[in-house]
């Protein structure tokens, strides 16, 4: 059994961070673990509070994952502070696994700074250049390129290859936040991939980013070239969108579980 580990936040309403991460990997059957990196209080309405966990206690977790079981990919969602990014960075040198998944959680898809300065520096310099491929939004691609905003697929494109000058990995820069599509752009040893897909007409999309960067993981885990591991994960998601179960009063979860 293949098996991925995801290293990021808990989502108490379950349809972000983690409890999405799980989900994803167990739609995808694989066998998923986790380093939980922050706590948070939060619903479909926002989040209400944010415990750090200390960056000591990140590190231990992870060698308790990679000294008994060894992932077959990792995914990277958020990490709240610039020495809990320290701790995640000194393990991956360490341990040196494949299929590493950064989704640089900068800003969220409502639009919102969820890190500092200081951390955003230190998810830049220290470890973007670990990824094997990260998953930016729209807003997250600009901020990385230094672009006032994305808001044409040109612009993506633009985006993607000023990221690339600064980190090996592949960059797959998300279109969900386009008005008149939903395409992704994969740029991958300097080839461009497009993904279509129809912009799905509902507010439900509490934890896109977690939920896409993990099926990534899983398709990589289960050994599908990048390229391919993009397309099935975009398809999973474009499918969890438009089964969404309309739970909350805000932007509701996707159903992760909608194939089984």
């Amino acid at each position: 059994m293949k098996t991925v580990l995801t290293i990021a936040g808990s989502d108490s309403s379950g349809g972000a961070g983690i409890q999405a991460d799980l989900k994803t990997m167990c739609a995808h059957k694989v066998y998923g673990m986790s380093v939980i990196t922050a706590l948070t209080a939060q619903n479909t309405t926002g989040v209400q509070g944010i415990h750090s966990v200390p960056p000591e206690f990140v590190r231990a977790q992870m060698d308790s994952v990679f000294n008994d079981i060894f992932p077959d990919a990792v995914k990277i969602g958020m990490l709240s502070n610039a020495e809990i990014i320290q701790a995640v960075a000194d393990g991956l040198k360490a341990y040196k696994p494949a299929n590493i998944v950064l989704d640089p959680v900068m800003i969220s898809t409502s639009n919102h700074r969820l890190l500092e300065a200081s951390a955003e520096k230190a998810l830049i310099d220290i470890l973007l250049p670990l990824g094997d491929i990260i998953t930016p939004n729209l807003p997250e691609a600009a901020a990385l390129s230094g672009m006032a905003a994305i808001t044409s697929k040109a612009e993506m494109l633009q985006a993607a290859h000023r990221i690339a000058t600064f980190t090996k990995a592949a960059v797959l820069v998300k279109g969900g936040h386009l008005n008149d599509c939903a395409d992704d752009l994969l740029l991958c040893d300097g080839k461009e991939y497009w993904f279509s897909a129809e912009h799905v007409d509902t507010k439900n999309t509490h934890g896109t980013g977690c939920t896409l960067s993990s099926a990534i993981a899983s398709n990589l885990a289960l050994g599908f070239p990048l390229p391919k591991a993009v397309e099935n994960a975009k398809r999973y998601i474009t499918s969890a969108l438009k089964n969404d179960p309309h739970l909350g009063h805000g932007n509701g979860p996707l159903n992760h579980l909608w194939n089984l």
